[in-house]
C-alpha cells in the first residue's frame, strides 16, 4: 500500500442496520475506504482471507465468538490489521487485554459520526508515521495521536441522560419497542424518544453488549 492509497476497513458487526451505518460512516471520512461488511466472526475470517484489509471497525460481541477471541485468532493466524472495538461493553479489563490483541481504540455504544471520524482521523496520523523516531519526545508524540482529546458533543435535540435511559429501556426488553414504549418507559414526549431512537440504531446499538 502505498502513502495515497486509502486505509481499508472491514467492519464487522452483527447487526444489519448498525453494520450499514458503520460502512456510511467509514466512506464520509478521507482516506478511508469501507472494503466490506461481515455480521460474524466466521464471515470476518474468510472475508480477511480473500481481500487486504488494514483496519477492523469490529463490535466484541459477535453471535459466534466474543470480538477479543475473534481478534486473538487472526493474529495467531498471521493476519495484522488493527482493530477499533465497537463497543457498550466498559469494562476496564477488556480494555486492558485488547491492548495486547492490536486494539488500537475503543468506540463506545451509542456514538457520533462525529466521534467515529476523530477516532479515524487520529488512527490515519498514527498508522502514517513511519522511520525511525528521533527521541522519546517523538514516540510519545505518535502515540498520542491515538488519544481522544475528550468526549464528542451529541447531536443537537440529544441529551445523554435521556440517550442512557433510552439505551437502559431498549436492552432491558427482549423485544424491540416503538416510539410510544419508549415514551412509556422512561417517560418523555413520543417525539423525543423517537429522536433518540433512531439515534441508537444508527449508532449501532446492541442489547446484547
Amino acid at each position: 500500500m502505498t502513502d495515497a492509497d486509502p486505509i481499508r476497513v472491514l467492519v464487522v458487526e452483527d447487526d444489519p442496520v448498525a453494520a450499514d451505518a458503520h460502512m456510511m460512516y467509514v466512506g464520509r471520512v478521507p482516506g478511508f475506504t469501507a472494503v466490506g461488511k461481515a455480521h460474524t466472526g466466521a464471515e470476518a475470517r474468510r472475508a480477511l482471507e480473500r481481500m487486504p484489509v488494514d483496519l477492523l471497525l469490529l463490535d466484541l460481541h459477535l453471535p459466534d465468538v466474543h470480538g477479543l477471541q475473534l481478534a486473538r485468532s487472526l493474529r495467531a493466524a498471521g493476519h495484522h490489521a488493527d482493530v477499533i472495538a465497537v463497543t457498550s461493553a466498559r469494562d476496564l479489563t477488556v480494555v486492558r487485554e485488547g491492548v495486547s490483541l492490536g486494539v488500537v481504540q475503543y468506540v463506545l455504544k451509542p456514538f457520533t459520526f462525529a466521534t467515529l471520524r476523530d477516532r479515524l482521523i487520529r488512527y490515519a496520523e498514527f498508522h502514517a508515521a513511519a522511520g525511525e523516531a528521533s527521541g522519546q519526545d517523538e514516540v510519545d508524540r505518535a502515540l498520542a495521536t491515538l488519544r481522544a482529546p475528550g468526549p464528542a458533543a451529541l447531536p443537537k435535540g440529544l441529551s445523554a441522560p435521556t440517550l442512557e435511559r433510552v439505551t437502559v429501556a431498549l436492552r432491558d426488553t427482549a423485544r424491540g419497542l416503538t416510539a410510544a414504549g419508549i415514551a412509556e418507559a422512561v417517560g418523555i414526549s413520543r417525539i423525543t424518544a423517537r429522536v433518540h431512537q433512531v439515534f441508537e440504531i444508527a449508532a449501532g446499538r446492541d442489547p446484547g453488549d
